[in-house]
Parts: structure tokens; sequence; C-alpha cells
């Protein structure tokens, strides 16, 4: 649970209670922002609505707002009967084929939502489609990725390429380093796994693993993370990273002439790890 503060001329107003993971399916997370009244919430990505109507009837809320990343069925799935039973505004991306959509919206787009100014931020790769939504009202700012930065990874490249998945990343990681990075599976310890052999000789990855394990060991989930440990931690974002360049040497015969090039043949190690 996240407490999370709008600050507006000076002093900071309660507009968020708290952002609340609600586990899904075997590894997602569908993210609930509860607003300072308790009385309303909003979701993210909810692919399954049954942990959603739970949730809701748990807590005596009524949903007001969903956010959707991208087409995906595990963060689409629940649209439908969550707006059958709650009619709320439902934002996705422009364009997309998704059902239920109530407001597409595209980069240079804000929303408001609790009184925090939400940017869209176009960042395809994973789909063509992929957005997020990012706010710096918000303190930390907060971010909703999706599956385009995860934990110590990255999402697979099933529409993009990975230039374009390269480009997305750019954009998230040019962020504040304090943003709080909210994406939507508990993939962390795998993520680690593969990131200990990409960058071995790591300080600071080493800590976290054993920090994000120790969370894991209470059943507690790893996220949100934030842009600052993921440029230190996070293989995909650091391309540029000699040790990183010289283990892919030794596991591939791609050449490696520019950071798009690093970032392809990381994702391809990983894809078959």
């Amino acid at each position: 649970m996240t407490v999370v503060q709008v600050i507006k001329e000076g002093y900071k107003l309660f507009m968020f209670k708290r952002i609340h993971p609600i586990p899904a399916f075997q590894d997602n997370y569908i993210w609930a922002i509860v607003s300072a009244d308790e009385n309303e919430f909003a979701v993210v990505d909810p692919g399954d609505p049954a942990p959603v109507l739970e949730f809701a009837e748990s807590h005596k809320l009524n949903l007001t707002h969903i956010l959707v990343t991208h087409h995906h069925p595990d963060h689409t799935g629940g649209l439908a009967r969550l707006a059958e039973k709650y009619k709320p505004t439902i934002f996705g991306p422009r364009p997309s084929n998704i059902k239920g959509i109530t407001n597409f919206v595209a980069e240079g787009d804000d929303i408001q939502l609790f009184g925090a100014r939400f940017s869209v931020l176009e960042v395809p790769g994973h789909t063509l489609d992929h957005i997020a939504y990012f706010s710096d009202d918000t303190a930390p700012p907060t971010l909703f990725c999706g599956d385009t930065l995860f934990a110590a990874g990255c999402g697979r490249l099933f529409e993009g390429s990975p230039a374009m998945m390269f480009e997305s990343l750019a954009k998230l990681t040019a962020l504040a380093s304090n943003t709080a990075v909210y994406c939507t599976h508990e993939y962390t310890m795998a993520n680690l796994k593969f990131a200990a052999a990409a960058d071995a000789h790591n300080p600071a990855l080493k800590s976290r693993a054993v920090a994000e394990q120790a969370k894991r060991n209470q059943a507690q989930p790893t996220l949100p993370s934030s842009i600052g440990l993921e440029l230190a931690t996070n293989p995909f974002l650091r391309c540029d990273n000699d040790q990183i360049i010289k283990q892919l040497k030794s596991q591939s015969s791609t050449a490696l002439d520019s950071s798009v090039d690093v970032f392809a043949a990381l994702r391809a190690w990983k894809d078959n790890f």
C-alpha cells in the first residue's frame, strides 16, 4: 500500500489515499488508486474483473475511472463487466481496437484523476498501441507503464522493433529518478536472475536481489520500483555498460555497433534464458 500526495501551490493535499495492488491471474497486478475520501477508486489494466469487484465491495468503493495501457487480454479482459456495473470513464490508447474505451488518448493528452494531472506517453514496442500515464503532481511522481518497463526488465517485443522499444524506455528513464514505477507483473525475481547473468559485476544489482527476495519471502510485492533503481540495476537500461557488452559478446556473434544493437541482443538472450 502506497500513500500518494498531490502538491498544489506549496501545500500538500491528499488526493490519493493510496495505490493498492490487486493480484490477478498468476502474476498480474491491477493497480487500484483510491481517492482521498475513500469513496471512489480507479484501476489500471483490469484483465480480470473478479478481484476488482471483490476489492470494491470489501472496501465499499465506487469505480469511477479505468486506465488501459495496451490491448492484451490480461489488461483488458475485465472492461466489459466493470463497465456494465459501474459505468466508469475508460481511458485507452488511440488508435486501437479495444472495445469499451470511452476516452481515447495519445501523447500530448492529459487526464485528470482525483485532482492530479496525468500525461499520456506513447511507448510502443511491446505492442504498437502501448501508452503510459505519468504524473508529476504527485509526490513522488507516479508512472503507470503497463508492460513496457518492468522491475529489472522490460516487455517482450510482440509487435514493435528493438529500436522502437529502446526509444520508449529512454522516454521513461528521462523522468525524475524518484518516479515510482508501477508496472503490471510480478516478474522481478526472474528478471533479476537474468540481470545477474548479464551484469554480474554490478554491486547494486546484488543488493537489490537480496532486498527483493526478502519482500517475496514475506509475500509482499516488489513494486513499485523507481526510475533511479532501474537505471542502476536494469540491464536493458544499461546498454552502454562495458561489462554487459563484454558478456553479450561471449553469448552472441551479433554485431554490437550501437546501443540499440546491445538492447536487441539482450532482449533476444532474455527471450531464451
